[in-house]
C-alpha cells in the first residue's frame, strides 16, 4: 500500500492506494487560515500536524490492515509558504502563506534585480517565498536573525514524519531561490535576500527517497515495516502526476475558483515577461509551464449572485449547443489578473451591452470571457515555446459541456473529459510514494485516466470566435487606462 498526503490551505487529505493504483480510501483533517491584518494570510504549522494526524486516524479507523501494509508515502502541498525554524527546529512565527500579499514592495524590489528572472525563469510574485523573507528582515529583524532553516509547508510535514530537512524541485521552483534550469539552489539569489544555502533544505527529485518514517509514527499508525517517504511535489505538479500530465505535449485545463492551463515540458522554457510560470516538474529532467487566471468559476458564481439564479440554472438556460458570440464582451478580472498581465489593480467589465442583452446573453459572455482568458494563457505558453495538441478538463466548471465546447473552439484543440475518479494532488502524491518505494518507471506509473468523452472544436463558429477574441484582446489596454 502507498499513502498520499496533500497539505492544502483548507485541510489535509490522506489517500491510500494499492500496488495497482486502485484507491482504497481517503480521509481528511480541516485547517483554518488566520488573517490578522489586511492582505495577511497565515497558518500555525502545528495545525498541519494535527490535521495530518486526524486524516491518518480516519484511514486507520476504516482500513487498519491496509494502512499497516504501507511501504511508501508521497507528499503534496500548498506552495510558496515561508515556514521559519530556529537551530532547534522550533517554529519562529506563523507560516506566511501563498495568498499573503504583504510583501508586494519587497517582491517588486527583488524583481527589479535582473538575476531573479534570469535564473528562476519567473517574475518574483508577492506570493513567492523570497520576498516574504525580505519582509521579515525589514519588519521582524529579531526573528530573521534566528532563522536556521526555511521550509515549504509540505517539507515541514516531512520534518515531522522523518526528522529530515529535505525539499524537491517542483515546490522549490516557487521560492525565487532556485536556479530552475540547473535544478539547484542559487547562492547568488539567496545572497540577494541575505540568506545562504545552509538555511535551505537538501534537494531531491520528487520521485526519489527523501527520508524514512520515524519509528514513533510507525508504532502510532500500526505499520510494522520500513516506510520510504518520497520527495513529493507542489500541489499543481502533484495534480499533474495524478492526471498523467507528465510528458511533453500533455496538458490540462482546470476550471476551478481560479483557472489553470498546465503543460508538461521535456526542456526548460522560461519566458517571465509573459507571466507564465516555468517550474520544475516532479519527475526528473521534466519541467512544466503554467498560466493562471484568478477568476474562472468564481466569475460565474459572482454573476449568479447578481442574476438571482444558481450557476447550474444559468448554464441550463444556455443549453448544450455552442452559440456564436453575440458582440457582448466580458473581462473576468474581478480580482486582477496574473497571466498574461500580472496586474493586481485591473478590474472586470461588460462591454457592448444593448437593450437586447438578455440574462442568457450575459451568461454566455461570462463563460466566453473566462474562455478567452484561458486562450490568453495558451498564447502566452505558445510564445514561450510550448505547443498543445489537446487538453484534459478538470475542476467544477468542466461539468458544463457548453463551456468545454467554447474552450475547444477558442483554443482550437479537442478537450478530453476523464472518466469519473479522484485524480487530484493526493493521488499524485501516492503515485510518487509508490515510485520512490518500488523504483517503478515514473512515466508508466503516472498514466492518464481513461477518457469518457472528447469535445471537439465547433469549426462553424471558428471565425466568429476569432473575431470575438480580437475584441476581447483590444479591451484590456482600453480599460487599463481608465482603471489604473
Amino acid at each position: 500500500m502507498y499513502l498520499g498526503l496533500d497539505l492544502g490551505t483548507s485541510g489535509v487529505k490522506a489517500m491510500l492506494i494499492d500496488g495497482d493504483q486502485k484507491i482504497i480510501g481517503s480521509a481528511s483533517g480541516s485547517l483554518d487560515v488566520s488573517r490578522p491584518h489586511s492582505g495577511w494570510s497565515e497558518q500555525d504549522p502545528a495545525h498541519w500536524i494535527r490535521a495530518t494526524e486526524e486524516a491518518v486516524a480516519g484511514l486507520k479507523a476504516k482500513f487498519p490492515q491496509q494502512l499497516a501494509a504501507v511501504k511508501g508515502i508521497g507528499l503534496s502541498g500548498q506552495m510558496h509558504g515561508a515556514t521559519l525554524l530556529d537551530a532547534d527546529d522550533k517554529v519562529l512565527r506563523p507560516c506566511i502563506l501563498w495568498n499573503d500579499t504583504r510583501s508586494f514592495r519587497e517582491a517588486a524590489e527583488l524583481d527589479a534585480n535582473p538575476i531573479f528572472r534570469k535564473l528562476t525563469g519567473n517574475i518574483v510574485f508577492p506570493g513567492f517565498t523570497a520576498p516574504k523573507l525580505a519582509w521579515v528582515k525589514n519588519n521582524e529583524p529579531e526573528i530573521f536573525a534566528k532563522v536556521a532553516k526555511v521550509l515549504l509547508p509540505k517539507d515541514y510535514l516531512r520534518l515531522w514524519l522523518t526528522g529530515e530537512h529535505i525539499s524537491e524541485m517542483s515546490d522549490s521552483a516557487g521560492t525565487s531561490w532556485l536556479d530552475t534550469g540547473a535544478r539547484k539552489w542559487s547562492s547568488e539569489l539567496l545572497a540577494a535576500t541575505d540568506l545562504s544555502e545552509d538555511q535551505m533544505p537538501k534537494l531531491v527529485e520528487g520521485t526519489e527517497q527523501a527520508g524514512m518514517l520515524r519509528g514513533e509514527l510507525k508504532s502510532a499508525w500500526g505499520i510494522p515495516g520500513d516506510v520510504i517517504v518520497a520527495g513529493g511535489a507542489g500541489d499543481n505538479a502533484a495534480s499533474a502526476c495524478g492526471m498523467g500530465t507528465v510528458a511533453e505535449g500533455n496538458a490540462f485545463v482546470s476550471l476551478g475558483t481560479s483557472g489553470v492551463l498546465f503543460a508538461a515540458n521535456a526542456s526548460y522554457l522560461p519566458k517571465p515577461e509573459s507571466a507564465v510560470h516555468a517550474f520544475c516538474h516532479a519527475l526528473p529532467k521534466t519541467w512544466h509551464q503554467m498560466g493562471v487566471i484568478l477568476s474562472a468559476t468564481d466569475a460565474l458564481n459572482w454573476y449568479s449572485h447578481i442574476a438571482g439564479k444558481s450557476a447550474a440554472e444559468l448554464a441550463q438556460e444556455l443549453g448544450d449547443t455552442l452559440k456564436a458570440p453575440t458582440g457582448v464582451t466580458f473581462l473576468p478580472y474581478l480580482s486582477g489578473e496574473r497571466t498574461p498581465h500580472n496586474d493586481a489593480v485591473i478590474r472586470g467589465s461588460f462591454i457592448g451591452l444593448g437593450h437586447e442583452s438578455s440574462r442568457v446573453v450575459l451568461t454566455q459572455a461570462v463563460l466566453e470571457g473566462v474562455t478567452f482568458a484561458i486562450r490568453d494563457n495558451l498564447e502566452a505558453l505558445k510564445s514561450a515555446g510550448t505547443s498543445i495538441s489537446r487538453v484534459t478538463a478538470i475542476g467544477g466548471g468542466s461539468r458544463s459541456r457548453y463551456w468545454l465546447a467554447s474552450i475547444a473552439t477558442a483554443l482550437g484543440v479537442p478537450v478530453d473529459i476523464p472518466a469519473d475518479g479522484d485524480f487530484g494532488a493526493a493521488f499524485g502524491a501516492a503515485r510518487l510514494g509508490l515510485i520512490a518505494a518500488t523504483g517503478a518507471d515514473p512515466v508508466a506509473v503516472c498514466s492518464a485516466p481513461k477518457t469518457e468523452e472528447t469535445i471537439d472544436p465547433v469549426t462553424s463558429h471558428g471565425e466568429a470566435y476569432e473575431a470575438a477574441y480580437a475584441r476581447y484582446r483590444a479591451a484590456y489596454p482600453a480599460i487599463r487606462t481608465i482603471g489604473h
